[in-house]
């Protein structure tokens, strides 16, 4: 799931001066256009950029644009060649003035996106600190609290690979597990079962007693919303790790 796109410019500095300019912008254009799900948000951002070039607008405007690019996990290679590409449909001098923007951009303090920030770009939930039961994982995996009253909620992310060890929810009356997968792709098993793929929206609802596992695939990032049930005498067990024999037949 991508993260949605809010957008408060307009209102901020036209929202008395011009109030439908601000709706169409804040409202429309990012509210609407830009949350689209045709395409991805790095495609929109590609598009967007060589749209301004191709209109010799090389402004502040092209500019938050570039960081925009960036910040969904347009690389520095990526951007000179889309610049240069669009050149030699636009002229020389815009492909110039836009290759003054991108060098700030692409030079400005900070390292280039890792993989973890262009997984949370895509992400609503965040991703949150290291797991501190990263013990009871293969891999690395993250945790963010989501909600802490009435109910239980982390958002729990996986690094491709990653996955935890067999376990179980116990509970005298009601407990186990809910998980709703965010983004990514992953696996959920229960024991003597076949696994189960988990991609957005996914839904898997985990009975307590009942021993399973969950985690990402071999190439994938992954995360899902985990909501504890709540329950009598609850805990969990943690078993065994996944066999990488059987982890590994895995797509």
């Amino acid at each position: 799931m991508s993260k949605k796109i809010v957008q408060t410019a307009g209102r901020e500095q036209l929202g008395d001066f011009a109030p439908m300019f601000a709706h169409l912008n804040d409202d429309v254009l990012f509210g609407e256009v830009w949350n689209e799900n045709a395409l991805d948000t790095k495609t929109k951002c590609i598009v967007t950029v060589v749209s301004l070039m191709s209109s010799g607008i090389t402004d502040s405007s092209l500019k938050y644009h570039l960081v925009n690019a960036k910040n969904n996990g347009v690389t520095k290679e990526e951007i000179a060649a889309i610049i240069t590409h669009c050149t030699m449909y636009t002229g020389w001098p815009k492909g110039w003035a836009v290759f003054r923007l991108a060098k700030e951009v692409w030079t400005e303090e900070g390292e280039a996106p890792t993989a973890k920030d262009r997984f949370q770009n895509e992400l609503m939930f965040p991703i949150g600190e290291k797991n501190p039961y990263g013990q009871f994982f293969v891999g690395q995996s993250y945790l963010a609290p989501v909600s802490t009253e009435q109910l239980s909620v982390f958002n729990v992310t996986f690094e491709p690979g990653c996955r935890n060890n067999w376990h179980i929810h116990h509970a005298k009356n009601g407990g186990g597990q809910l998980l709703i997968c965010v983004g990514g792709r992953g696996y959920y098993q229960e024991w003597g079962k076949a696994p189960v793929e988990m991609t957005e929206g996914t839904v898997i609802n985990i009975p307590a007693e009942v021993k399973h596992w969950h985690g990402a695939a071999p190439n994938d990032w992954f995360s899902h919303l985990a909501v504890e049930i709540q329950g009598e005498e609850t805990g969990t067990e943690w078993c065994e790790p996944v066999s990488e024999s059987d982890y590994n037949t895995l797509v």
